[in-house]
């Protein structure tokens, strides 16, 4: 069975928190990450050194996902590539159209096809974790769980009990 640290996912998003997030959860979970803020620059990395699969933002400048989808299936090699749209523009005018468009084509692979942004960790990286036939692990799970419950209590938090809480930590 294939394991996750044997295995890269490049993330391409053109915003760097979400970027960064999905590059932790993934990271969490094992996997090599490689990250790239457009499809241009993901196309560069792709030729440079092909990934084992590829979470694709839909709505990009430079070159959208969809474009970027596109040019991966002129390629023979690159069309085996296994990807998952996650974006926040599933039901919007600014990407609805390029993903009906997307699904109906059937340009996609993987499970699933596409996530909603939000996304949660654990879906997110059993999508990956599925399309590479990768054995879920419960105790990367349960990291990946624990970081995303700490994010939504600190989304949620008072101000000043989180300044009380830093101020504590500091003074150890």
């Amino acid at each position: 069975m294939a394991k996750a640290e044997d295995k890269t996912v490049l993330v391409v998003d053109d915003e760097p928190n979400v970027r960064q997030y999905l590059q932790t959860i993934l990271e969490d979970a094992g996997f090599q990450v490689e990250t790239a803020g457009d499809g241009e620059e993901a196309l560069e990395m792709i030729q440079a050194r092909p990934p084992d699969f590829i979470s694709l933002d839909l709505v990009m400048p430079r070159k959208s996902g969809r474009k970027l989808l596109h040019e991966l299936k002129k390629n023979k090699e690159w069309a085996r590539i296994p990807v998952l749209i996650v974006t926040a523009h599933a039901r919007d005018e600014m990407g609805e159209s390029d993903l009906d468009a997307l699904l109906e084509d059937r340009a996609m692979l993987g499970p699933g096809g596409y996530l909603e942004k939000p996304i949660k960790p654990e879906s997110y990286v059993h999508c990956v974790q599925d399309a590479l036939g990768i054995e879920e692990t419960p105790v990367k799970e349960s990291k990946v769980s624990l970081r995303d419950e700490l994010q939504t209590k600190l989304s949620q938090a008072d101000p000043d009990a989180l300044r009380r809480a830093l101020d504590a930590l500091r003074n150890g």
